[in-house]
C-alpha cells in the first residue's frame, strides 16, 4: 500500500472525543461535532477526474477535495448497478444481503435502517437534494406495512429549481437535472440547521444519461482530448459521447465547486467532512451494469484538513460497505437498529500517518449485481460477484449461460405476439431503440457498436460488450484496466486465482450470499421490479 503523506499542522482534539464518545457507546451531545457532507454522481468511473488524470473531463471541485483531502486510487462500489450499490453505502451491507431492498426497482424494507437514520437520533439533522436511494419502491399506503416510507437516503426539504429553457439550463447541455443543487443546500443551511451538526446527501443525477448529443461543441471541448478505453472503438463517434459524458460529470463538479465556496463563505468548511463519489461505472457498453473495472471502480475522496492529514493517495482497495460504520463512528453514534454491518469504519485510515493499518479493508473490496434493467426472459438477471485486491480482478458469473448485457431480442411492445429484429437492428440498417441488450443504456456508442456489429474491425468491440462469457474471468487491472486479458487457467496466475476465488467464497458464505448458501439460489430473480418490464423471448 502506498500512502502519499502531508504532514498536518496538529491533530485536532475532536477526533478523540468522538473516539472516546464511540467506545462508550454514548449518544453524541457535542454540537461543536463535524458536520459530513456526503456527494455522490451518478454513473462516474474512477479515471474521469482530473485529479485521476483526465484530459477532457476538467473538475476543479473534486480536484481540492482530492488534493487537500485523502484520494482513494481503488474504490469499489457495491454493484456495477446504482440502486444495489447506493443501498450497499447506507446499510454497510453487500446488495446480496439486503434481499429486494439490495436490487434495482425493487421494495425497501423497512427493516434495512440506513445509517441517516441513525444520525437523525443522534444529534445531528440530515436532509439532501437531487437523487436518493433509487430506484426503489416506497411505501404507497398503509397496505405496503413492511415497506419504508420515506427516501432511504434522506429527506428532500426544498426543491428549487433552475426555469425551464429550450437551449439547457443557463445556456448549458440539455439533459441535466433542472434541480439546483447549490441552491437546495444553501436552503438546507439556512432555513433547516439551525444550530447543530449536519449531515447532508447530495445526490446529482449526472452523468447518468441520456445526454444532448453534440453538447461537447457548444462547451469548447475537442475530440483530441479524449481518450477512448481500449474495450470501444476509437472514432469520432464514441469521442464525440464520451466528450457529453464529460459535459455531465463537469455540471456535477460546478455544483460541488458552489457549494464548497459557500461553506468556507459562512466558516463552516473546516468543520465539515465531505466525502465524494459515485455509485457506478460510466453507461457506456461493458461499463455500467458490468462487473469490470469501468463498471465497480469509482472516484473517492475524503476532506477534513482539521484531523484527517491531507495529501494522501491511498492505493488500497476501499469498499462501500465500509462507509456507513466510518461515518457512524465520526458521529459518535452505536448502529444499534441496523441490521449487522458486514463492513469496518476506515476512520483509522483517515487519521492515520502511516501505513500500519490491519484488517479485510485494506486487503480487497467486493462487489455484485443481479437484476440491472428488465433485459431477459422473466426479469431474470445475470448474477455476477467479484472480489478486486490492488492489482487483480476477479469475477465470478454465476450464470454463464445467459446473456450478459441482455437479451438480443424482445417482443414488440405495440404487438407481442411478434419478435422485433436480433441485435434490435430493423431493415433500414438502423437500431431500434430499446430494443436489445438493454442492460446498456441506449447511446450513440451503443448504437454504433449494434448498426456496425458486421464490420471486421468493429465485431470484437461488440463481442467484449454483449457476447456470452465464462464463468470465471481474472485480469491484472494494472496493466489491463480494459479488463481485456482473461488470465483464468494460465499457469503462472493459478496462484492468485486460487488466492482470490477462496477469499471471494468465504466472503459470500460468511455474509449468507443465497447464490452461494441457499436455500434459494434463484431468489433474487423472483423478486417483484416496479419499474417498466419488457417481454423477452423464453432461452432456448
Amino acid at each position: 500500500m502506498k500512502i502519499i503523506y502531508k504532514k498536518p499542522n496538529c491533530l485536532h482534539s475532536l477526533l478523540i472525543l468522538l473516539l472516546a464518545c464511540w467506545s462508550c457507546s454514548e449518544k453524541k451531545t457535542d454540537l461543536k461535532s463535524p458536520n459530513i457532507l456526503f456527494v455522490i454522481s451518478d454513473d462516474q468511473s474512477f479515471a474521469h477526474t482530473s485529479f485521476a488524470g483526465s484530459n477532457f473531463a476538467n473538475t476543479p471541485a473534486f480536484d481540492r477535495v482530492a488534493r487537500e483531502g485523502v484520494y482513494f486510487s481503488n474504490c469499489i462500489a457495491g454493484s456495477p448497478g446504482c440502486a444495489p450499490s447506493r443501498s450497499s453505502i447506507v446499510t454497510g451491507r453487500y446488495p446480496w444481503q439486503n434481499e429486494q431492498s439490495g436490487q434495482h426497482a425493487s421494495a425497501w424494507l423497512k427493516k434495512y435502517v440506513p445509517f441517516i437514520d441513525v444520525l437523525d437520533n443522534n444529534g445531528y439533522v440530515t436532509g439532501r437534494t437531487g437523487k436518493g436511494v433509487a430506484p426503489f419502491q416506497y411505501a404507497r399506503s398503509p397496505e405496503d406495512s413492511l415497506w419504508r416510507t420515506t427516501d432511504a437516503g434522506g429527506v428532500d426539504h426544498s426543491g428549487i429549481r433552475y426555469k425551464d429553457d429550450k437551449e439547457g439550463i443557463e445556456g448549458y447541455a440539455k439533459g441535466v437535472s433542472g434541480l439546483d443543487y447549490y441552491e437546495n443546500f444553501k436552503y438546507f443551511i439556512e432555513h433547516v440547521k439551525k444550530d447543530q451538526p449536519f449531515f447532508f446527501w447530495f445526490g446529482a443525477s449526472e452523468p447518468h444519461r441520456a445526454y444532448e448529443k453534440g453538447s461537447w461543441k457548444r462547451m469548447g471541448k475537442k475530440l483530441e482530448d479524449v481518450e477512448v478505453p481500449a474495450f470501444l472503438p476509437d472514432n469520432d463517434e464514441i469521442r464525440g459521447d464520451l466528450l457529453d459524458y464529460a459535459v455531465e460529470i463537469e455540471w456535477f463538479d460546478q455544483h460541488l465547486g458552489k457549494i464548497l465556496k459557500y461553506l468556507e463563505d459562512i466558516g463552516e468548511l473546516e468543520n465539515t467532512i465531505v466525502i465524494v463519489t459515485s455509485d457506478n461505472g460510466k453507461p457506456f457498453p461493458r461499463a455500467k451494469a458490468n462487473a469490470y473495472e469501468y463498471g465497480i471502480h469509482v472516484p473517492m475522496a475524503v476532506r477534513y484538513p482539521t484531523a484527517f492529514p491531507g495529501g494522501r493517495i491511498i492505493d488500497a482497495p476501499l469498499s462501500f460497505v465500509d462507509i456507513a460504520p466510518t461515518i457512524l463512528e465520526i458521529a459518535g453514534a452505536s448502529p444499534e437498529g441496523m441490521m449487522p454491518i458486514a463492513g469496518q469504519s476506515f476512520l483509522n485510515i483517515l487519521t492515520s500517518e502511516d501505513n500500519k493499518i490491519k484488517g479485510r479493508v485494506m486487503d480487497y473490496a467486493l462487489s455484485g449485481r443481479e437484476r440491472h434493467s428488465s433485459s431477459r426472459y422473466q426479469n431474470w438477471g445475470y448474477p455476477q460477484r467479484a472480489i478486486r485486491s490492488k492489482d487483480y480482478l476477479y469475477i465470478w458469473n454465476m450464470k454463464p449461460e445467459r446473456w450478459p448485457a441482455g437479451a438480443p431480442q424482445k417482443y414488440d411492445p405495440k404487438d407481442e405476439s411478434k419478435l422485433l429484429p436480433m441485435h434490435g437492428i430493423g431493415s433500414d440498417g438502423n437500431y431500434i431503440p430499446q430494443s436489445a441488450y438493454t442492460d446498456i443504456d441506449d447511446c450513440p456508442t451503443k448504437t454504433y457498436l449494434l448498426e456496425h456489429h458486421e464490420d471486421r474491425d468493429i465485431k470484437p468491440y461488440f463481442d467484449l460488450a454483449v457476447a456470452k462469457r465464462p464463468e470465471f474471468e481474472l485480469y491484472d487491472i494494472q496493466n489491463d484496466p480494459a479488463c481485456l486479458e482473461n488470465l483464468v487457467g494460465k499457469a503462472e496466475y493459478i496462484d492468485v486465482e486460487k488466492r482470490l476465488n477462496e477469499a471471494l467464497v468465504l466472503e459470500l458464505k460468511k455474509t449468507q450470499d443465497p447464490r452461494v448458501v441457499g436455500p434459494d439460489q434463484d431468489v433474487f430473480d423472483t423478486y417483484r421490479r416496479y419499474s417498466h418490464n419488457r417481454n423477452f423471448p423464453s432461452p432456448k
